[in-house]
């Protein structure tokens, strides 16, 4: 943690899914400001969740998990056989991808070691580097992920040879949520803003609504990938921090380059 960080009380608006930004509210405390939970996006099961539970119990070579929410809510279908305990057997089961390190972390936490985790960055792009998936020609590979995903990471792996399918085990919302009497609030405490996805941003944004939109867009934000800083300067943000890790850590170490640069 950086002990010299000056956030000095002032508000970070935590903008990820609630059940995830306990964690991120406590470094920010930690290193001196206010955490200002305000999810702009809410995570659900699958309706339809029996397609996904079906192809979760067939055989594959490699299963990728493109989201801790992917390991949460796929977990809850899979069959038990999947986890990889003292009694399993691994040679039998897929070789298991995250897309960064967090979601190999939730991997982890389900008693899961992840064999395929991209040493820096944390996207489709990052895990598509990766030399096993390479060459993929004639492996079954099933995508682990939410509803109407990224198409890049399936795409790629048919292209290269590979027989590709999609678990879709949880569902993304925008929060049904009436921010005006916030607002006058926010625009004195709020000093920083941090967001981990393109969709957290345009919810944000769309959220927040038009009128407010030059207060929000000249507030300092925080960005996990160099696609989420280009997305947050195309939508019209000013100043905009890139995490080294895509880490909570990652996350408090921008915010406070963020801080100590103004």
């Amino acid at each position: 943690m950086n002990l010299t960080c000056p956030l000095n009380g002032r508000g970070v608006l935590v903008t990820r899914p609630a059940a995830q930004a306990e964690h991120l509210c406590q470094l920010i405390r930690e290193a001196g400001g206010e955490p200002i939970a305000f999810p702009t996006l809410e995570i659900r099961a699958t309706e339809s969740p029996e397609r996904a539970r079906q192809l979760l119990a067939e055989p594959w070579d490699l299963m990728l998990f493109v989201s801790r929410n992917a390991v949460e809510y796929g977990m809850k279908l899979s069959p038990a056989g999947l986890h990889s305990g003292p009694d399993s057997e691994p040679a039998r089961r897929p070789l298991l991808g995250a897309v960064g390190r967090a979601t190999a972390a939730a991997l982890r936490e389900q008693g899961l070691a992840p064999d395929l985790v991209p040493a820096r960055g944390f996207d489709s792009e990052a895990l598509l580097a990766l030399p096993a998936l390479t060459r993929v020609g004639g492996k079954r590979v099933l995508i682990v992920r939410g509803e109407g995903g990224r198409p890049l990471l399936g795409e790629t792996l048919r292209a290269r040879g590979a027989e590709v399918a999609f678990a879709e085990v949880y569902r993304r919302s925008l929060p049904d949520v009436d921010v005006s009497a916030e607002l006058s609030a926010w625009q004195a405490r709020v000093g920083f803003i941090t967001a981990t996805s393109d969709e957290v941003l345009h919810n944000l944004l769309q959220l927040i609504g038009g009128a407010n939109q030059a207060w929000l867009l000249s507030t300092p934000l925080v960005v996990i990938s160099d696609r989420g800083g280009a997305t947050a300067m195309q939508l019209g943000f000013r100043r905009v921090a890139v995490a080294e890790e895509t880490s909570d850590e990652g996350l408090i170490d921008a915010l406070c380059r963020l801080a100590m640069s103004r």
